[in-house]
């Protein structure tokens, strides 16, 4: 007997190693295809923020501030880069070891799932929404490795995985909606309670949206250069184009009205109005030439707007909505912000394999944000009656944000891009390769201080097998 444990122990070491071995290749090919990242023009704007010494709330000025302070590990893209990499691998690798317990074909699939081009592809891009995915990946990763540890690691992991969603909050704060849902698997990993939730759900969005305030304005002091109202200026040109009556505060000559009532509108992009020529004049003339941008003259034009025609406005939302669950929107960036007219590492092979994959698969479901959120509506349905235990508590709480984040995008969408749905694409690999694993039989021990113990209707202790726990171990431990 001794000397099968002893083979059994060496085999498991053997198995982990090579399970540590695969995270660290995708870990390695990722620095060896993007390094030092790919700097996108919302980056840039982000990153010369903190040589001005200067703080906007236009994109997360804590981002900002994150970037100044990891700047000097490598000066440019390349901190920033290595932060999103390695939390993307981190989320992966703690998820696969801690499914390995369950599941070593899982454990082993996961590496491979993080693979897929709709999910790696991303990881070398700077964009705040990648950074916000990848954070939110390693807090419910890390709430799931420690879900069947005592309370002195347990403890200081959810607080630490609190913290990640919080962060995640401060780079996307139209997550806070989505926030809840996350916070909730977080504080009870073992199973999601419907009563619980809806109980936690608003005030933890009073208390988010707080928070925003707070680090925002009173810690950071950002200047608001009021990014609501790119919202209200996309809106006020759909309302205007179904009504065919302008909604903006200004008066247009005959041309700009014809223009801005008929052919401007698209349901892609705000940018249409504010930069995209023909009709930039929308922003110029709002903006620059009437100063009416950041005041409350919009923002009663705004609500004007949606009182009188609230139908409009839905078919406006729900236009820009279908374009961007389903339509071919932009997904890699590859422009060198140095050289507009070319590509970044044009000479890297690999990089290069790589966007001819993507060019592929481009035009497929895969890389379709309503794919992924069909795919983690699936993933909720399928571990419903599985939410009291630990595998469908995550399952639930990692693709109910997505969902509920993804949705958040009817109302507050101003370009339908794919990275704004990739919370949902790391979501649906992560809950659903965790969804595959069974409800186990009670037969194992559970450790002292475990959080997963419940108590049946007649008030006796019921624990839960601690992940991994072996027939062999035969003694259920109390609390």
């Amino acid at each position: 007997m001794l000397l099968y444990a002893d083979r059994k122990h060496a085999r498991a070491w053997r198995f982990f190693l090579a399970l540590a071995a695969l995270v660290a290749a995708g870990y390695g090919l990722t620095l060896w295809i993007f390094y030092p990242g790919i700097m996108t023009f919302d980056a840039k704007f982000v990153y010369g923020y903190i040589a001005k010494g200067t703080l906007g709330d236009w994109q997360s000025p804590v981002m900002t501030v994150l970037w100044g302070a990891i700047d000097p590990i490598a000066p440019g893209p390349g901190s920033m880069f290595l932060l999103i990499a390695t939390s993307y691998w981190l989320g992966f690798g703690l998820l696969a070891f801690a499914v390995a317990r369950r599941s070593r074909r899982v454990a082993l699939l996961l590496p491979l799932l993080a693979l897929l081009p709709p999910a790696f592809v991303f990881v070398g891009i700077i964009w705040r929404d990648v950074l916000f995915a990848t954070t939110w990946l390693l807090a419910a990763a890390t709430a799931f490795a420690v879900v069947k540890r005592g309370a002195r690691v347990r403890t200081p992991a959810q607080v630490l995985a609190l913290a990640l969603c919080a962060f995640g909050v401060l780079l996307r704060p139209n997550a806070l909606v989505a926030a809840p849902m996350l916070v909730a698997y977080i504080a009870w990993p073992c199973q999601i309670s419907l009563k619980r939730t809806a109980i936690l759900f608003f005030p933890a969005m009073l208390g988010f949206f707080a928070l925003v305030q707070l680090v925002y304005y009173g810690a950071l002091g950002a200047t608001k250069q009021h990014p609501l109202q790119t919202i209200m200026v996309f809106d006020l040109g759909g309302i205007s184009h179904f009504t065919k009556q302008n909604q903006y505060p200004v008066v247009w000559s005959e041309p700009e009205s014809a223009m801005l009532l008929n052919t401007c509108y698209q349901p892609t992009e705000w940018d249409i109005y504010w930069r995209l020529e023909p009709c930039d004049f929308v922003m110029r003339k709002i903006e620059k030439e009437k100063g009416m941008f950041g005041t409350p003259a919009m923002t009663e034009a705004w609500v004007l707007a949606l009182r009188s025609h609230p139908f409009a406005y839905l078919q406006h939302r729900t236009a820009f909505m279908w374009n961007f669950l389903a339509g071919d929107n932009a997904t890699m960036w590859l422009a060198d912000l140095d050289h507009w007219t070319e590509t970044v590492f044009p000479d890297r092979t690999a990089f290069v394999a790589l966007v001819s994959l993507h060019d592929i698969l481009k035009p497929t479901p895969l890389f379709r944000v309503g794919s992924w959120l069909l795919g983690c509506i699936i993933v909720c349905g399928f571990t419903w009656s599985r939410r009291e235990t630990p595998e469908g508590a995550f399952a639930l709480g990692v693709c109910g944000s997505a969902v509920l984040y993804v949705l958040t995008f009817f109302a507050v969408g101003v370009a339908s891009d794919f990275r704004y749905g990739y919370w949902a694409v790391l979501a649906c690999i992560a809950g659903g390769a965790v969804a595959t694993l069974g409800q186990r039989k009670p037969q194992g021990a559970v450790s002292s201080g475990s959080a997963c113990r419940k108590t049946s209707r007649t008030g006796e202790p019921i624990y839960l097998p601690a992940a991994g726990a072996g027939a062999s171990e035969g003694v259920v431990h109390a609390l």
